[in-house]
């Protein structure tokens, strides 16, 4: 490539790029340009909208309604805000319309945008203005239709309230002279009403209208809850109060102490509190009289409640106080045989003070308890704590007597197994003199050639161990965990004398048996003559175990597998 066509290329490059930057500029200017464009058209349309016809209309309207001073007065201030709008605010919008089309056919974007910014917010201020002018102006316009609308609807509701109260008139006898001046009241004001719409006075229409929505309100929660109030007031609260002064008349005579209740000054202040609610209701003030009600209806039914919690605690009080004596008198009892015997125990068993001191803990428990016990009773006899008071101080009695008791029977349980550690102790002691005197008259049947010098030592160490727990047995005090001892030591030496000789016997009778067995081969096999022969030494000399090796060894030689039959039977 050469040199001219390169530059021709590049030259070309760069004109295309030049005019592909100028179409782009174009295109976002010529966009800009519409999108301010349409702003601007939006704002002319918004400004020709804020006087509209309806408001020319409205205030039309108004001026054929004017007969009195008070809406002259409102008319002429209407006119002049109409005024301001249309002669002062609107023409500042025009003159700004037109600045944003001198600067939009300039090309001066930038200031511009910012002016249009501007004049869309004092556009939107104006209009906001007029809007709130024309709602002001149309509440009179179309007052009549609608305070006409509210009326019928009120009517309505009077009418239903008033049929209520005539159908049910005996329930309002409480309210009947306020409650007939207030529909007095209403029947005046629904003609005030009337002749208001007639008279055009409209600044007094609403205020007739509103007077007679709440006089109408107010009787309907009247109607509403002049009965329960009534219901409650002046007879379930009454006859309820009648039937808790028959009931606790009647628990006090039986000897119940429910002073803590306070029955008859609540019921007082009770009855205060009803005769100001019928107060108050007789002006038709009942804020909060029927919560009030309420609140002591469910006060007197808790009383019941009081009722059945204090008979069921004297019940209570009284099941405690029977077992509570019952229960100690026998502690007391057991305990006090116990007490008498403490020195003989400790004497017997070899017991320290620490561990034969829970007697007298017990006896200073069980003393505390029947005093706690006796002062209850007092209490309970003299009738100054109700009963529910009373059940409950018994129950704590109670436990303690329990835990009390719980200690005694684990006492009683561990002396008792002292006792029978002592019994237990001489029956094995009989059994284990039996075991060794068996032994030795085993002994003695099966003449062994020689006895083995370990069943001496043996036999000897069991007679020791024997009359050392004899020893322990006559002895007084006696130490259980010294008996137990040496029961346990006597009792595995006797058996081990005991397993000594059964071993030795058996182990004998098994070599005797098998040099017999095997004298049939001597004659045959000088091999089997040997073994035999030297099983009879050790036999004589009292080495059982090797002489019964030696002879199976020995008739092993003829009798493959013999060896294995004579130990399995010597093992059996």
């Amino acid at each position: 490539m050469g040199r001219m066509t390169f530059l021709l290329i590049a030259g070309l490059y760069y004109i295309v790029s030049i005019v592909i930057v100028g179409i782009v500029l174009y295109v976002i200017n010529r966009k800009q340009k519409n999108k301010y464009k349409k702003e601007i058209e939006k704002l002319e349309t918004e400004k020709n909208l804020i006087i509209s016809a309806s408001m020319l209309s409205e205030l039309n309207k108004v001026e054929a309604l004017v007969n009195n001073e008070d809406l002259k007065k409102k008319y002429k201030e209407w006119q002049e805000r109409f005024k301001q709008i249309k002669d002062k605010d609107l023409p500042k919008i025009t003159d700004a319309l037109n600045e944003i089309e001198e600067l939009f056919l300039d090309g001066n974007l930038q200031d511009l945008k910012a002016l249009i910014l501007k004049t869309d917010y004092e556009v939107n201020a104006l209009k906001t203005k007029a809007d709130f002018l024309l709602d002001e102006i149309k509440e009179l316009t179309m007052s009549e239709e609608k305070n006409r609308e509210i009326i019928t609807k009120l009517k309505a509701e009077y009418r239903t309230i008033m049929s209520e109260y005539k159908d049910n008139e005996s329930d309002f006898e409480i309210v009947k002279v306020p409650v007939e001046l207030q529909f007095e009241n209403v029947d005046k004001l629904f003609n005030a009403f009337e002749k208001a719409m007639d008279q055009n006075a409209y600044t007094e229409v609403g205020k007739i209208v509103k007077a007679i929505a709440d006089i109408t309100n107010n009787l309907k929660v009247v109607v509403e809850e002049t009965k329960p109030i009534c219901l409650l007031g002046k007879s379930l609260i009454p006859s309820k109060i009648e039937d808790i002064k028959k009931i606790s008349s009647q628990m006090e005579k039986e000897g119940y102490n429910i002073g803590y209740l306070n029955i008859d000054y609540n019921i007082e202040e009770a009855n205060k509190k009803i005769t100001d609610i019928f107060q108050r209701l007789n002006v038709l003030n009942y804020e909060d009289s029927l919560f009030e009600l309420k609140t002591m209806h469910d006060y007197f039914d808790s009383l019941y409640n009081d009722f059945d919690k204090e008979k069921l605690s004297k019940r209570r009080y009284e099941d405690f106080s029977r077992s509570i004596l019952i229960k100690t008198t026998r502690l007391e009892k057991v305990n006090n045989e116990l007490y008498k015997k403490m020195d003989d125990i400790k004497y017997s068993y070899d017991l320290d003070d620490n561990e034969i001191s829970v007697i007298s803990e017990i006896k200073e428990e069980i003393l505390g308890i029947r005093s706690s016990y006796d002062k209850m009773i007092d209490v309970g006899r003299s009738k100054i704590l109700p009963y529910s008071k009373l059940a409950k101080e018994m129950e704590i009695i109670n436990n303690r007597l329990v835990k009390t008791e719980e200690k005694l029977n684990s006492t009683l349980k561990s002396l008792s197994t002292l006792k029978e550690d002592d019994i237990r102790a001489r029956e094995q002691y009989e059994e284990i003199k039996k075991i060794l005197a068996q032994t030795r008259e085993k002994s003695r049947t099966f003449k062994l050639p020689v006895i083995p010098k370990n069943y001496y030592v043996e036999l000897s160490e069991a007679v020791e161990a024997i009359n050392e727990l004899a020893k322990i047995l006559d002895s007084r005090p006696i130490s259980i965990k010294q008996l137990n001892l040496r029961v346990d030591t006597a009792r595995d030496l006797v058996l081990k004398v005991y397993n000594t000789v059964n071993e030795t016997i058996k182990t004998a009778k098994m070599a005797e048996a098998a040099i017999v067995y095997g004298n049939r081969y001597r004659v045959v096999n000088k091999d089997v003559d040997f073994g035999l022969t030297k099983a009879e030494n050790l036999f004589f000399k009292g080495n059982f175990r090797a002489s019964l090796e030696n002879a199976i060894n020995a008739i092993n030689i003829i009798e493959p597998g013999i060896h294995k039959r004579l130990l399995s039977e010597y093992q059996n």
